[in-house]
């Protein structure tokens, strides 16, 4: 398998971690990386919902994608980036570990959730990526990210 092969079928990815752990997302989802900047809490707002911050003059919630894939909720430094994410018309920050990589894959490449994942992590996981002795879990944002009702500011 050659993840750098140009294909009709093929997609490139941002890779990310969260806690020593690999995802990825469609680079065409992703449309600013940006540094941790500290999010205003908003008040009955789900956990995994850090805040908002201010991009450009637009609010902008932020989603701490540890908390929101059932690890740990992240404790944010300097090292830390909020990847600005696009899905339909909605907006959103994600608050990960680090960006890694940039990755080329042709859709053969992406193997489906095993079996014995749960229903919930199925709806979170599109596939998952093995290449070069890593293993990459491939996240859709279409469920991953909160309804627009509980981010709305």
């Amino acid at each position: 398998m050659n993840p750098t092969s140009e294909s009709s079928s093929s997609r490139e990815l941002i890779v990310f971690r969260i806690d020593n752990r690999e995802f990825c997302v469609d680079i065409m989802q992703v449309r600013d990386i940006r540094g941790w900047t500290p999010a205003t809490p908003l008040p009955h707002s789900p956990a995994y919902v850090r805040g908002v911050i201010n991009l450009r003059g637009a609010v902008l919630p932020v989603v701490d994608m540890a908390t929101r894939l059932g690890f740990r909720p992240s404790e944010p430094s300097v090292r830390h980036v909020i990847m600005v994410t696009q899905v339909e018309q909605q907006i959103v920050g994600l608050l990960v570990d680090a960006v890694s990589d940039i990755l080329t894959v042709n859709e053969g490449d992406i193997q489906p959730t095993p079996d014995l994942a749960s229903e919930l992590a199925k709806t979170f996981i599109r596939g998952v990526l093995a290449i070069d002795g890593r293993m990459i879990s491939m996240i859709s944002l279409d469920h991953v990210l909160p309804a627009r009702e509980a981010i709305a500011a």
